[in-house]
Formats: structure tokens, sequence, C-alpha cells
């Protein structure tokens, strides 16, 4: 069993936004997107999910149009139909579409549909535009070229059209916490951050590569984890300006107990360390590893206090995250505690 990648591709602006709307609608909109840990971005799809274990995929081909013909859309789910002629099983093959004619669906008001919601002429044209773009494509074998196995595809596709903004992705990961969520516009900005991680994923060539199994698609570094992108979103969202937002009520004790007279020093150091934790970049993956076991151990115990938090961080990470001291770093988990906790 073998898969070689084949017709990665540089994007537009607009695709771009596309593949990242796509791996949100994955990790948050589908009953199954729990299952999913990591997004492999343009190795076997415009974005291709799998479960922890890296045993299961779900595919996803993006397109930003939303004025596409019913035969431009066929000829869009040719890298799908590679995919389920391919050794590898996929869980489900999906197009994520900006839009599709008037003509095109018989139930418009959905937006998530197989092919029984597809008007029959509108089908017609899909099915031959899919077979025309087969057939120019060099990557696939005319043999797999069948009625059957053209048919068995078209059945098995779920085509899911885009009726979201920017911000609504990003507002779905955080929809827990309503008390920390931001103006669209920090939204939107979250959302071109990730947009930008996923691309620079794209920097390293993998055409023609093969690989025998799935979990060898990971040693190409083509991937975002299901947590790395929460964790990055939560962090954005509670630390977009922590110098302006005070003493969080979590580390009240600690700061009432301070003698009076120097609590404001205490409180500008605190600040200060923070400040140069977030944005220090030589020590970007420690503090990612902090933020995490932060983050993780407070939803796991949300009525333990920062002192527990503090306790339960392995010594290795206490001694890796330089810019903290004991203080500061009752800071930080008190400043995460008060944002995801309320």
């Amino acid at each position: 069993m073998s898969y070689t990648v084949c017709s990665s591709e540089k994007l537009r602006k607009s695709g771009a936004d596309a593949e990242t709307k796509a791996m949100l609608y994955l990790m948050n909109f589908r009953e199954d997107s729990s299952e999913m840990n990591y997004f492999i971005v343009d190795f076997f799809n415009d974005v291709t999910a799998t479960d922890r274990m890296a045993r299961k995929l779900w595919d996803v081909q993006s397109k930003a149009s939303k004025t596409a013909t019913a035969k431009t859309i066929g000829r869009e789910l040719v890298t799908l139909f590679k995919n389920f002629v391919s050794d590898f099983t996929f869980v489900d093959y999906i197009i994520f579409m900006g839009g599709v004619p008037d003509t095109f669906r018989q139930d418009s008001s959905l937006n998530i549909f197989d092919i029984s919601n597809i008007n029959d002429k509108a089908l017609t044209s899909v099915r031959k535009g899919l077979i025309e773009e087969c057939i120019k494509k060099e990557y696939i074998d005319d043999s797999v070229v069948t009625d059957e196995n053209i048919d068995n595809f078209l059945q098995s596709v779920w085509f899911v059209i885009d009726d979201k903004q920017p911000q609504d992705y990003i507002r779905e990961i955080i929809k827990n916490h309503p008390s920390i969520i931001p103006p669209d516009s920090d939204l939107i900005a979250i959302f071109n951050e990730i947009r930008n991680k996923q691309s620079e994923l794209k920097n390293t060539n993998v055409e023609g590569v093969t690989i025998e199994r799935i979990d060898e698609a990971l040693s190409y570094g083509r991937e975002l984890k299901t947590q790395e992108i929460r964790l990055l979103v939560l962090q954005r969202i509670i630390n977009t300006d922590p110098l302006s937002k005070g003493i969080p009520e979590p580390f009240m004790d600690v700061y009432l107990k301070y003698p009076e007279e120097r609590r404001k020093m205490l409180l500008e150091q605190c600040q200060s360390a923070m400040c140069r934790a977030l944005f220090n970049n030589s020590l970007a993956q420690v503090y990612w590893a902090l933020f995490d076991n932060v983050y993780t151990t407070i939803v796991r115990h949300p009525d333990k206090n920062i002192d527990y938090v503090f306790d339960s961080i392995p010594n290795d990470l206490l001694n890796a995250c330089t810019d903290f001291d004991a203080f500061s770093l009752k800071f930080f988990i008190a400043k995460i505690k008060e944002g995801v906790s309320q």
C-alpha cells in the first residue's frame, strides 16, 4: 500500500482563506470533530484531518469561488477522486465551496448535503466535469475512471457551502467562554494568524513524495494540531494586552499578603515577566508548553486555586521557563484562570 503526493499548489489570499475555513470547519462544526487531532496541509489534499494515532483520514478540497458552474464543481472534485481510488481509505470526502449556482440544489436551504440534493441536470454536469478532469490529469490512471468508480465516488462526497465569516470560525472555538470573546476585529486578526501559519507549512516541497503509511505524512512537518490552534486562540485573547487589565482576581490573595508599600513594584515585575515570556521568540516552544500545561490543568480542575496549578507544573518545564519566577508565574496562571474559568 502506498500514496504519492501530486499537484500541490500555491494559493491566492482568497484560496488561503477558504483552506483555513475548511480546516476550522473540520475542527469545530462536525459531529466527529472531537476525533480529529492533526490537520495536514496540502499533502493529500488542501486539508486532511487525521485522528490522534493517524489511522483515520478526513479529506477536504476547498474552493473559494461563489460562482462556479456545476461542471466546474465536477472538475474540482478530481483530487478527492484521486484519493478515493488510492490505496488509502478516507472516512469522508468533502468539497468545501464558497457557493453554488441557484439551479444546483433541490433544497437551497441545505448547506451540507450529498448528491441526493443535487438537481439531475446539475449532477450530469458535475459527472461530466469530473470525468474530463480525470482524463486530463497524468496522475490518474485511465483504468480507474470507470462508471462504477465515478458513481460510487459521487455517492460518497459531501458538499459543504461556506455560510460563515472568518470571525464566526474563531468564535466557535471559544463559545464555551463567552466572557472572553473579543470584538470581531480581534477575531479576524486571529483567523488571519492561523491562515498565515497554515500557509507557511507549504514552504517545503513534497511533490512526488511516496508514503506507505498514513502516519508517515506527519514526518514532513505540514500539520497543525487541534490543541495548538485552540491554545493560539486563547493565548491571543487572554494576553492581547497584558498590561492593561490590572490584577487578576485569582492572584489577589498573593497580592494582598505582600507588603502594601511594595505591591505596585510586585505587579509591575509580574507584568514585565509576562510580557518578556510572551515575546521571547527563543523560548517560544517552552512558552507554548507552559501555556498548554497550565490551561489543561485549569480546565480539568476548575475549582483548584493557582497554587494547585503551580505545583502541578513539571520541574523540567519550570526550569526551562527562565522569564518567570514564582510570583510572576502565579500571576500568569491567574491571568489564564481568570480568562478561561469565568
